[in-house]
């Protein structure tokens, strides 16, 4: 089924109330699941009300479920000024387990988005070590992933990112797809026998411009001088094989075609409804239920799917 737009008149707000919901899970038995500062994750109920369970500290950012139905939380400390770790939330109990708080002797502060493979293998993203992370999108290169093994050990697996943001696998898990947002790009790094990571190499064109200067988030400029800025922020594989990237400064939602091509899903100039979209999820009986979320709004864009979303290891 080829790719269509979403009309900003077709979006519901749910889960109306959240604190800085950066991203949305939805596990195998339905349940929706999005990050939420007042806890750690909240599930969001069929009503649209929602729930908060745990207690994470920092920032929760990006989120996916492992193949038990336990979150994956990427903290983005430095939003508080904290410590920003991988972290596990147990849905059941509320229990946050640390998966790793330090790589090479360094305190992690901006976990940003974890990826699970089959194999259990977490892969996540860390945005940089500035002192804050509007600093950071300055073009500085001090972004990388890192990957957090199944029994335990945590490596750095390729550095020198600007900004590592959001990340996913393809069907194939043949290669890993980072988001560069003050690259206003996506890369791909193929994943080698050994789980390490190869090469990296540009996916797709640059998605706008990148603004020259310092931007201060607390003092943006209009709507439509940012509707072709290309911050780059999550990303996320449909079953077609096109891969969608939120834009949050333009609040647009694009994807890049299996030909490399870019078509404009979703694009609301005013920021009335979706206003900076940081994250893209698929959920719902066909994949087809497109859960977007966003740290600027106290709620979760809920909108149907033109195409089905890529079923994730949890959802399998």
């Amino acid at each position: 089924m080829p790719l269509d737009v979403i009309e900003t008149n077709t979006m519901q707000k749910i889960a109306v109330g959240i604190t800085r919901c950066e991203d949305v899970v939805v596990g195998k038995d339905g349940r929706v699941w999005a990050s939420d500062q007042a806890s750690a994750c909240a599930e969001i109920l069929p009503d649209g009300s929602f729930r908060g369970v745990g207690t994470a500290g920092g920032a929760p950012n990006g989120i996916n479920m492992d193949a038990q139905g336990r979150i994956i939380i990427a903290n983005f400390g430095i939003y508080e000024s904290e410590p920003g770790p991988l972290q596990r939330l147990d849905v059941e109990t509320g229990e946050i387990e640390v998966l790793a708080s330090e790589i090479d002797g360094q305190t992690l502060t901006s976990c940003n988005y974890p990826i699970v493979a089959r194999d259990g293998t977490i892969y996540c993203t860390h945005s940089t070590f500035a002192d804050t992370w509007p600093q950071a999108l300055d073009g500085r290169t001090d972004g990388f992933v890192f990957r957090v093994m199944p029994d335990g050990t945590v490596e750095k697996l390729a550095d020198g990112l600007k900004f590592a943001n959001g990340c996913c696998l393809d069907e194939a898990e043949a290669f890993l797809y980072v988001n560069q947002t003050s690259g206003g790009n996506v890369v791909r790094y193929p994943l080698l026998a050994d789980g390490r990571l190869g090469p990296r190499e540009d996916y797709g064109p640059m998605l706008g411009i990148i603004p020259t200067g310092q931007t201060d988030p607390e003092n943006l400029p209009t709507p439509e001088e940012m509707a072709n800025w290309a911050f780059t922020d999550g990303n996320g594989f449909d079953a077609e094989g096109n891969l969608w990237v939120t834009l949050p400064a333009a609040n647009k939602v694009v994807a890049i075609t299996p030909e490399r091509e870019v078509f404009t899903v979703a694009h609301d100039l005013s920021g009335e409804v979706l206003d900076h979209p940081t994250n893209v999820t698929w959920g719902g009986a066909d994949m087809k239920d497109v859960y977007f979320g966003s740290i600027r709004t106290d709620y979760v864009v809920k909108a149907r799917s033109p195409v089905a979303g890529m079923k994730l290891i949890h959802q399998r």
